[in-house]
């Protein structure tokens, strides 16, 4: 029960607020006509009732005074005028089938229970045959007499008054509830998408803090915390970008006085240790500055994915490797080119590198792009494809450690997606090789 209440209730938050003050607003609106209805109703029905029983009494008693047919004409004429009741004399008749207790609706109630108190004689009520009317039929010794009269006088006008103030007054009321929570979200909606914004790695432009304390405290906190990482990412692009080629210079001088080295075998060998060794902290430096050039200030654009993805395979067709692409119809989504570029190449070669055949897909999922890269190699096992992340983690059992990997591809193509609000995942290939899934939000 509860989960069916649930999935209709509003699940925004304006929604949610506009509802609390509704609902208090609605029981209120029902409870004044529970009380109207029990008190003020039922006091001017039966005031209504005892006048037109009076009427009825009077026409009773008039007739009994006047008994030739010009009086009662007279007696019937009066009652037309002035009071809005047409009347006649059925001489003769017997009013037959009058039931003991009448019954009917509240008017009907009233009607029934103000002439037994006025009239006291045998009657019976009909409110149906005639539209929008009333027949009474009294037995008086001379016959019957029919009383016709409109419902109107038995009938508040108060109560369309009563509904319509009701309903005009919940209205104005919802309206400027409205009005008013909507300028209280406003703030929060604001705050909502610079969060989403800056975790997709997106501009956030400058807002100032606004709305209710606690909205204007959350909105400060988060420029706040914003700033800080921004002056980190900042610091530690350029640290990285710094230290990268405050090395370059050395590697390459020491690079220069290996290769002026003379000497016997042992001496060789050691020249080809320290040639291995100076290679490598140059792919390093590579890693470091390709790294610290996708991080530092590349802005996002809306980019054709597609394109990109066409491009990146026609590049790794002319370098032999053998691989498709389908794509599902054109993409579009706001990137920094360069380094998602490099993040999509660097799976590609990779997956190149270790695998005869490359299977690229993407389109889109939902309020996400799905990237999949597959290859028919020998994979990752399932228990090393976290650590497969992690910095200067090699693999040595899934792939081969001569190719002069520094163990920082994965790492730097994580934090990239992650940068952009996505992620990566690996998985098995249905080819049997590693399955590279990539996630990137709209």
């Amino acid at each position: 029960m509860a989960s069916v209440i649930k999935r209709f209730l509003p699940k925004s938050l304006l929604g949610r607020s506009i509802l609390i003050i509704v609902s208090p607003l609605v029981l209120l609106q029902l409870v004044s006509a529970l009380v109207f209805y029990e008190s003020h109703w039922n006091k001017v029905s039966r005031q209504l009732a005892r006048g037109f029983s009076g009427d009825i009494a009077a026409i009773v008693q008039l007739l009994g005074q006047n008994k030739s047919s010009e009086g009662r004409a007279g007696v019937f004429d009066l009652a037309s005028s002035s009071m809005g009741i047409e009347a006649r004399l059925l001489e003769g008749e017997v009013l037959a089938n009058v039931p003991k207790e009448q019954t009917g609706g509240i008017i009907d109630r009233m009607i029934i229970q103000s002439m037994n108190e006025a009239v006291k004689k045998p009657f019976k009520i009909d409110s149906k045959s005639i539209d929008r009317h009333v027949k009474i039929s009294v037995q008086l010794p001379e016959g019957v007499l029919e009383v016709v009269a409109s419902r109107k006088r038995l009938f508040s006008s108060t109560t369309y008054i009563f509904v319509l103030w009701m309903v005009g007054t919940s209205m104005i009321l919802f309206g400027v509830a409205t009005i008013f929570m909507r300028n209280q979200v406003r703030p929060i909606r604001k705050l909502a998408a610079a969060a989403d914004d800056f975790g997709k790695g997106r501009d956030t432009p400058r807002f100032k803090p606004e709305g209710a304390t606690e909205v204007r405290r959350a909105a400060s906190a988060f420029i706040a915390m914003r700033d800080r990482i921004q002056r980190q990412i900042n610091q530690r692009t350029g640290m990285l970008s710094g230290v990268s080629h405050d090395l370059r210079t050395p590697l390459t001088r020491m690079r220069l006085q290996i290769e002026m080295l003379r000497g016997d075998g042992d001496l060789e060998n050691l020249k080809g240790d320290l040639k291995d060794d100076i290679t490598e902290m140059e792919h390093m430096l590579e890693a470091y500055l390709s790294f610290a050039r996708g991080e530092g200030d590349e802005k996002p654009l809306s980019t054709d994915l597609s394109a990109m993805l066409n491009d990146i395979v026609s590049l790794a067709k002319r370098n032999g490797a053998a691989i498709d692409l389908h794509s599902e119809g054109q993409i579009v989504a706001p990137v920094k080119p360069n380094a998602f570029k490099r993040c999509v190449t660097n799976l590609v070669e990779n997956a190149d590198c270790y695998a005869s055949h490359v299977s690229v897909r993407a389109g889109q999922r939902g309020d996400s792009i799905e990237i999949t890269i597959d290859d028919d190699g020998p994979g990752i096992p399932e228990e090393q494809r976290d650590d497969a992340f992690k910095p200067f983690y090699r693999l040595e059992n899934s792939r081969n450690p001569e190719t002069g990997g520094v163990g920082l591809g994965l790492t730097i193509t994580r934090d990239v997606i992650r940068s952009h609000g996505g992620d990566i995942n690996l998985d098995e290939s249905p080819s049997g090789g590693l399955r590279a899934r990539l996630t990137l939000p709209l």
